[in-house]
């Protein structure tokens, strides 16, 4: 099956996107770990499984359809943040940037009519709906338990739940 250029490169640059997202949700899981918040930390060490996951998908896909994956280098992503608060709020923003990568890839595919590539992006879009509101769900705990160290213990422990009950298969 051939795709076009313009598909292939902008897949390869997904892939590289994804890669960023497991790398920088590394970053937050260690910065969590070190901060003191284990459950914050035990939820992004599953993001960035998770991310990982999502760029060898779209590798397989390439790879499957003759197209050749470019797997690229990953540039250092921040590794301070200032508040858990901070934290979720930025991977809410790596999401979005990530849902507006995927939507262009959709509008291509629409305009190119490459029915097989848009298959294969109905996944990722409906996966970015789930990823931006666990983050929003998060980020909400802040406005209704609150923000002093009890209210953020608490977030923790809901961050802990959560990782420790992934979603079924993320790649699926």
């Amino acid at each position: 099956m051939r795709i076009s250029p313009k598909m292939k490169k902008a897949l390869n640059d997904q892939v590289a996107l994804e890669g960023l997202a497991s790398s920088s949700y590394l970053a937050m899981a260690s910065w969590c770990e070190v901060t003191g918040y284990k459950g914050a930390a035990d939820y992004f060490y599953a993001q960035s499984d998770e991310e990982r996951t999502h760029m060898i998908k779209i590798i397989h896909y390439l790879n499957d359809i003759g197209a050749t994956a470019t797997i690229p280098a990953i540039k250092a992503p921040s590794g301070t943040y200032k508040s858990l608060e901070g934290l979720v709020k930025t991977a809410l923003k790596n999401e979005q940037t990530v849902t507006k990568a995927i939507h262009k890839m959709v509008e291509l595919s629409h305009k190119e009519k490459d029915h097989s590539t848009y298959a294969f992006l109905e996944w990722f879009v409906n996966e970015q709906v789930q990823e931006e509101t666990k983050f929003e769900t998060v980020l909400q705990k802040f406005d209704l338990i609150g923000r002093d160290k009890i209210a953020i213990n608490e977030i923790d422990k809901i961050l802990a739940a959560e990782a420790a009950t992934p979603d079924a298969d993320p790649a699926a």
